[in-house]
């Protein structure tokens, strides 16, 4: 009897604790953004001017962001080749693409078949392509939006207008 009693204290002790190692997400405030996501994002040799109005991230309760932004390109070498900024500070896969912490920029043209888009991923600081990833047009009618990531709770899914790519966050 005594050994079941001990079991029971002792699970009871450690089921909290499990709990609290688990990492949860939200949706991050504008003035977390605003102070995470630089006025001109790093890209390449350039410095390029961001859309803050068009930020968008979550937060994990680790204090880790994923975050992106509009990039503003019209008169930079990156125009046609980024439009979108992104930080990640943690392992996250986005559409099949994986991406360790760091910053990174992407861009998008239409697919040949069908309503989709391929996305583009690169390094921001070098230019070198990373991966593609498929972004479908989300089903149904969804508020366009320019970038918006939602919280892996609602959908894990980033935005980009009418299209959507599903992602996988890695351990923190």
């Amino acid at each position: 009897m005594k050994k079941i009693i001990l079991f029971t204290v002792v699970f009871l002790l450690i089921c909290p604790l499990s709990k609290a190692q688990k990492t949860s997400w939200r949706q991050a405030s504008d003035a977390e953004l605003a102070s995470l996501l630089p006025a001109r994002a790093p890209v390449e040799k350039e410095h390029i001017e961001t859309e803050m109005r068009t930020a968008s991230g979550i937060v994990s309760s680790h204090g880790h962001f994923i975050a992106g932004v509009v990039l503003l390109t019209a008169g930079y070498s990156a125009e046609g080749k980024y439009s979108h900024y992104l930080i990640v500070q943690t392992p996250v896969r986005i559409g099949g693409v994986a991406l360790k912490p760091g910053e990174y920029v992407f861009g998008w043209t239409r697919a040949q078949a069908g309503d989709a888009l391929n996305v583009h991923f690169h390094q921001a600081a070098t230019g070198a392509q990373v991966g593609t990833a498929v972004a479908h047009r989300i089903a149904g009618t969804s508020r366009v939006e320019s970038l918006h990531i939602w919280p892996p709770a609602d959908k894990a899914l980033i935005q980009i207008g009418r299209f959507g790519i599903s992602y996988e966050l890695g351990e923190e």
